[in-house]
């Protein structure tokens, strides 16, 4: 029996209730709400089968409806974006693989995102992708808690991640180099699954990084390395300083 062609599902998960930003996703910036922005930029990929908006929120259903775009009404009790991006995954049978795309970078690089589905497809194995941007060891964000901080095997696999410094660079070398973690994932279709089956594990819960969960229980993480620094939007701050930019 042959198998089904591999087919990637593009999932954009979109939350009214952000502590820091509520409502975000429909935040106009440059004359779109937020979210569209983002479905804008996926509609360029070349890689994917099918993109849909995940939300539990009919306000913003109602927008991406408005704007032409597709949306996946999903439970309110979802703890992240990923256990969204699953309960999407079962309502597509014939999709071998989830790209969970963050909904708050409108600049996302459309060619980071055909490289995450391309690799998937192109090697069987791996059940799970993500990306990472060097830093410089003078940068300041090196040791903001907020900006996620990723180690990576000499075969491109992530060694860790952690909102602290690593590797604490006690006899670093010249050619030491820090990479930031960018907030997008892959999986093979059973390995998502598996992820959001399993509990919520001890070094996931002491840095507040689900991907972590992953490694404890002995899954792979390829990392992508990208030039990519696209900002995204966490405050409305950042969403004036994007409409500015986005607006000239």
């Amino acid at each position: 029996m042959e198998s089904s062609p591999s087919q990637v599902l593009g999932v954009i998960p979109a939350r009214w209730g952000s502590t820091r930003f509520p409502g975000k996703p429909l935040h106009p910036i440059a004359g779109k709400p937020l979210v569209q922005h983002v479905w804008d930029r996926c509609l360029e990929c070349q890689n994917l089968s099918h993109l849909t908006v995940a939300t539990d929120d009919s306000r913003i259903a109602e927008a991406v409806e408005a704007f032409g775009g597709h949306v996946t009404l999903t439970r309110p009790d979802h703890p992240s974006g990923t256990d969204r991006a699953a309960e999407v995954a079962e309502k597509f049978p014939e999709m071998s693989h989830i790209i969970n795309i963050q909904g708050d970078e409108p600049l996302i690089d459309t060619g980071l995102i055909d490289r995450l589905a391309s690799d998937l497809i192109a090697q069987p194995g791996l059940p799970m992708i993500t990306a990472a941007n060097p830093l410089e060891p003078s940068d300041q964000v090196l040791e903001d808690p907020n900006v996620v901080k990723v180690t990576i095997d000499t075969n491109g696999n992530a060694l860790y991640f952690s909102r602290s410094l690593i590797p604490h660079p006690r006899n670093a070398p010249p050619n030491l180099r820090y990479f930031r973690h960018k907030g997008i994932y892959g999986f093979r279709r059973d390995f998502l699954f598996d992820f959001v089956g399993w509990e919520p594990s001890l070094l996931e819960l002491t840095e507040g990084l689900e991907q972590l969960r992953a490694l404890e229980n002995g899954g792979r993480i390829r990392v992508v390395l990208t030039d990519d620094d696209s900002p995204g939007v966490d405050t409305p701050e950042q969403a004036a300083i994007l409409h500015q930019q986005l607006s000239q």
